[in-house]
């Protein structure tokens, strides 16, 4: 059984080689990207990946039309700032050797955020689906939060992905923005209107939820950070959800 790899790329030029280094062992590895200005294709060439480029609609777009590029029946999606573990690749060679008994296996994720491990905060739950096999799973069509769905079963794996979400602060701005813009444009097309419930209470809860609810304070500093920067992206989806309209 061969395995084809998928990493979905926007300006990761400090991201990419390493990503296509963690699942080297795969038979096929695609870089999908949405036209990148940086070295992220050159980085990503010289690296072994096969690449191609198409403009960015949407996140489920983007993947589900990587999905059927590849030629493989069975497929690991990997973010650019996510890596396979040894343990983790090791765990996913002994699925194929007994072969797989379902059609897309969840991951749990041991998350870092500039650079501390996160424990708490909401996060210590956190998993994705990142093996699939390709005639039965695809992205939903959500714009933002894509979510895989599948006709057949799915498993859990033990070994965790890593994933090191932002290395600053304004990394990590950049990213709130252009998820909120994409989150506006949803509730706007599902004809959602803003109040000051949205912009001040919604924000106001989800700090609460992640630093008090979900223990981010067990993160101490990282876990405040977290909760304020979680608030914060919720009050700027409506913010331009109200600019829009």
């Amino acid at each position: 059984m061969k395995l084809s790899a998928i990493i979905p790329t926007l300006n990761e030029e400090e991201n990419i080689r390493e990503a296509i280094l963690s699942v080297s062992f795969a038979d096929e590895i695609l870089v999908i990207d949405s036209l990148s200005t940086d070295n992220t294709v050159q980085i990503a060439g010289k690296a072994g990946a096969k690449v191609v480029q198409y403009r960015f609609d949407n996140f489920s777009a983007q993947k589900n039309r990587a999905i059927d590029l590849v030629q493989n029946e069975w497929i690991i999606l990997l973010d650019a700032d996510e890596r396979i573990s040894p343990e983790l690749q090791n765990e996913i060679i002994q699925i194929f050797k007994s072969k797989p008994v379902h059609d897309a296996y969840w991951f749990y994720r041991k998350n870092y955020f500039l650079g501390k491990e996160v424990n708490y905060s909401g996060w210590q739950n956190d998993k994705v689906i990142r093996l699939i096999k390709k005639d039965t799973c695809r992205y939903n069509n959500k714009p933002v939060h894509e979510e895989i769905e599948t006709s057949g079963t799915t498993g859990l794996l033990k070994n965790k992905l890593i994933h090191f979400t932002y290395k600053s602060k304004n990394d990590y701005l950049k990213k709130l923005n252009h998820y909120a813009l994409l989150q506006a444009h949803e509730l706007k097309m599902n004809g959602k209107k803003v109040t000051w419930f949205h912009l001040y209470l919604k924000p106001a809860f989800r700090f609460f939820r992640h630093f008090i609810l979900k223990q981010g304070f067990r993160d101490r500093k990282t876990g405040f950070e977290i909760a304020k920067l979680q608030a914060y992206g919720v009050y700027l989806r409506y913010k331009k959800l109200k600019d829009i309209s």
